[in-house]
């Protein structure tokens, strides 16, 4: 039996085997289900990161619809595709996650179950959403400092999932903030005040810029981030390595990130020493400067229609700001 959905049609899968310690092989009788129903459509990369990027790239302008079939590396991998590809605007996105993650597809509701989120696909129900944009990559959920640092730990040693995030953690304890210089544009604080720039020093230790509410494993790292707002959601965390550990399980559920300095920005500007960054599970590299902007609405994802209003992306007016340094 086949998937029928023809106003998705053309469709492509993206399939990267290797993506989460290779569960594409382990997974037999998922897998072999999958092919029964997509069979010619499913595409399948060579195993590097480069690979899949450059495997959406050539066939997305044939493709109204692209699924990725894994977890946030290999969504970010094909989103990196399409984008190269100047399709993201648009083609249909979809989503079967086969990662071990999964943190993307937790924010927009879609089912872990992949046959339930089939369902998801043929019901061909489309929220456009918001991407954080950097350089030529775009993501749902980005971090700057020690978690970034500690995901580069993890992926040069073989212990995979969550216990290599776990080994890898054990950085934080001695870790200490860094001084950071801060601009924000078009940007509403905690206490509702907004600016057109604003400029900071701080001493930070983690920084998360997103759109989406979670990192992986549930963990709820961003709990005021909206998906269609139109404004990056960022949250600072000022404090040691030691601090952050022994605030893990109130920062786990989102509680410590609503006493922290927050901001709604269009566009952040981050400058220090050294910076260690992080997409969407994906360790980028390190910058004494980085930038990133909100891409508002740029994404035709299918999933289950909201079950909150989100943030209007007019609540900030441009004629009511004032540019501010601290």
């Amino acid at each position: 039996m086949k998937f029928v959905a023809h106003e998705l049609e053309p469709l492509a899968l993206i399939v990267n085997p290797e993506a989460a310690a290779g569960k594409w092989q382990r997974r037999l009788r998922a897998k072999q289900q999958i092919e029964e129903l997509f069979g010619e459509k499913i595409k399948i990369a060579s195993g590097t990161k480069q690979s899949t990027v450059n495997l959406v790239r050539e066939i997305a302008p044939q493709l109204k619809t692209v699924i990725a079939v894994g977890g946030d590396g290999t969504i970010a991998d094909v989103l990196e595709g399409l984008v190269k590809a100047g399709r993201l605007n648009d083609v249909l996105f979809g989503i079967i996650p086969f990662g071990s993650g999964n943190a993307f597809r937790l924010a927009f509701d879609i089912p872990k179950s992949f046959k339930k989120a089939l369902k998801v696909i043929k019901a061909g129900k489309v929220r456009l959403v918001d991407l954080v944009h950097f350089e030529d990559k775009v993501a749902g959920f980005i971090s700057v400092g020690a978690t970034a640092a500690v995901t580069e730990a993890k992926i040069q040693h073989q212990l995979p999932g969550f216990w290599g995030h776990v080994w890898a953690g054990r950085q934080l304890l001695s870790l200490e903030p860094q001084p950071w210089e801060v601009e924000l544009e078009s940007a509403v604080d905690n206490q509702g005040q907004s600016f057109s720039c604003l400029r900071l020093e701080l001493k930070v230790l983690d920084a998360v810029i997103t759109k989406t509410n979670y990192f992986g494993y549930k963990w709820h790292i961003a709990p005021l981030a909206r998906t269609d707002d139109g404004f990056l959601d960022i949250t600072f965390f000022e404090m040691s390595g030691p601090q952050y550990v022994l605030s893990l399980p109130s920062i786990y559920f989102g509680r410590k990130q609503l006493r922290l300095r927050h901001f709604k920005a269009r566009r952040l500007t981050l400058r220090g020493e050294k910076l260690p960054i992080q997409y969407n599970g994906e360790f980028f590299g390190w910058r004494q400067q980085i930038t990133f902007e909100v891409w508002p609405k740029v994404l035709k994802l299918i999933c289950p229609q909201p079950k909150r209003s989100e943030i209007k992306p007019d609540e900030i007016k441009p004629d009511e700001m004032k540019c501010d340094v601290m």
